[in-house]
């Protein structure tokens, strides 16, 4: 449930946003967006969160968690997602938990009890938990917030709809008129009112992001003859991709069971440690290989969008769609899984007019014509976008309502490099098209040499860490901290704590290891 051996200082209440930030998740500053969100949940408003994957939308929530009087009541679709979230709380000092169909009843009952008895601080819950009698148990519990992760799953004209959702409506009143704070990566205007209205908000606050994600170089290849007229080989060019990624995390998206299957099995053949994953595919064996994904027992995982929401994983450095995603929505959320520590990562597009047509056969399910009508649109919007030109993070923006000047750095159009000098060994050519992203990205990305061994050794220590706990490595630390900690080589306690994103609970959980591999380094 939560960890009894948690640091005290932990139990301490907090008063300000700020000391919560550096003591607990020791960082300095805020994300963009975060401290807005916060302080108006603090002040028991209602909140919209429209920020992309990477943004940093959970600290929005599991930070008041340590200020508020209550427990945090968490809506989220994915029991994966949950587990993971869960057990990185947990290394936080956090009393948190969650409530689903995969915890055993006597289990389940003492996580309730405890919920009652108002010794938790964030509950999980998935929607569909709230159709039965929990709800009205959670009534009669002290809860200081709601929050509705992926909130674009409550409406018709979100990409990823979900009938559960719907019935949160009321929620909001039956705890006592408590604030609300809806989160999501992806919502266009239509349907951020859509969420505001569903979920019964007041005047709501809100904040929206920037969806300009620098350090995610996209690009995107029309299937078959290439602008030169030369033909390009889409199996050819994924297993390029791949092997220019070696021993790097990846995910590719295919539209079909049946091309996951076959796309993971020749992966194998050619000695890449692939899986395939998708709903087809029993319950053990999905979460077997989305394990083995999660604490890089694996490099790739071959899926269908059923993969979509359930990885947290905050390493991933290349995502291939096979084919083409259904919008613009499920494009920009997918990609998103890419470069969450904000490090440089590749997100590749393959995409054709027959991917369109293809997609046909999924609108039979949908028995409202003007939902069957937006939905196809959708997707034809997505085909256009590509098919273009122009810089895809400016045609990106301008979906979700935002204004920006070409990236410059960080697409094919812009830096005049297609998929063919992905693919290429790495060469001169290669040291070029390194040379060209420019920016931030890549300083993060270039270190001196003694700084990579050293980076590969912290690595390691990680591995061995997570692997006792049975949790993914990124939960112990992510890349960007690994390598903030090879650059700098702390030496001492105070020293690691100046390392962003290292805060006391983890330095007294993980600091002596990391502090003897760097000595040794």
């Amino acid at each position: 449930m939560f960890d009894t051996n948690a640091p005290l200082f932990h139990q301490a209440s907090f008063d300000d946003p700020q000391q919560a930030l550096e003591a607990i998740f020791g960082y300095r500053e805020f994300r963009p967006g975060q401290r807005r969100i916060i302080d108006a949940v603090l002040t028991g408003r209602d909140c919209i969160g429209v920020m992309p994957t990477g943004a940093g939308k959970s600290l929005t929530f599991q930070l008041p968690a340590k200020l508020l009087p209550g427990t945090v009541l968490v809506i989220s679709p994915l029991i994966s997602l949950m587990k993971d979230q869960v057990d990185a709380l947990v290394r936080l000092g956090f009393r948190a938990t969650m409530v689903n169909s995969t915890i055993p009843f006597e289990d389940r009952r003492e996580r309730l009890a405890a919920l009652r008895r108002g010794e938790l601080e964030l509950l999980y819950l998935a929607p569909e938990a709230l159709e039965g009698s929990l709800r009205d148990f959670i009534a009669g519990c002290r809860i200081s917030l709601v929050v509705v992760d992926e909130a674009h799953c409550i409406s018709h004209w979100g990409h990823d709809f979900r009938p559960a959702y719907r019935k949160l409506r009321g929620l909001k009143e039956q705890l006592g008129d408590i604030p609300v704070l809806a989160l999501t990566a992806t919502a266009t205007r239509r349907v951020a009112g859509d969420i505001i209205r569903q979920l019964g908000m007041k005047k709501p606050d809100g904040f929206k992001g920037s969806f300009l994600r620098r350090n995610l170089h996209i690009t995107a290849v029309r299937k078959g003859k290439g602008p030169d007229g030369t033909q390009r080989n889409v199996r050819k060019d994924l297993l390029g991709l791949l092997k220019r990624h070696k021993d790097r995390s990846a995910i590719v998206y295919c539209m079909s069971r049946r091309s996951v299957e076959q796309t993971a099995a020749w992966l194998q053949q050619q000695g890449l440690r692939a899986v395939p994953y998708h709903a087809g595919l029993p319950d053990e064996l999905r979460e077997r290989h989305q394990n083995a994904f999660a604490r890089d027992e694996v490099d790739v995982v071959v899926a269908t969008v059923a993969f979509g929401m359930g990885i947290d994983k905050s390493n991933v450095r290349l995502v291939v769609h096979r084919d083409m995603p259904k919008s613009v929505e499920a494009w920009y959320q997918e990609i998103g899984r890419a470069g969450r520590d904000g490090l440089p990562s590749d997100c590749v597009v393959f995409y054709s007019y027959a991917d369109v047509i293809g997609y046909d056969t999924f609108l039979d399910s949908i028995e409202d014509e003007a939902l069957k009508a937006e939905t196809r649109r959708k997707t034809l919007d997505l085909f256009r976008m590509f098919d273009a030109g122009g810089c895809r993070h400016q045609a990106a923006c301008a979906w979700f309502d935002e204004t920006i000047e070409p990236c410059g750095e960080s697409c094919d159009v812009c830096r005049g490099i297609g998929v063919a000098d992905l693919v290429a060994p790495v060469s001169v050519k290669g040291a070029a098209v390194a040379g060209a992203r420019g920016g931030r990205a890549a300083a993060l990305a270039e270190m001196a040499e003694d700084d990579v061994a050293r980076f590969e050794q912290l690595r390691a220590v990680r591995k061995r860490l997570a692997d006792a706990e049975s949790v993914p490595a990124y939960i112990v630390f992510n890349d960007a901290v690994l390598r903030e900690m090879a650059m700098r080589r702390p030496a001492s306690e105070a020293e690691m704590l100046e390392v962003p994103g290292v805060g006391p609970a983890k330095l007294q959980r993980y600091g002596a290891a990391f502090l003897e591999a760097l000595r040794e380094g």
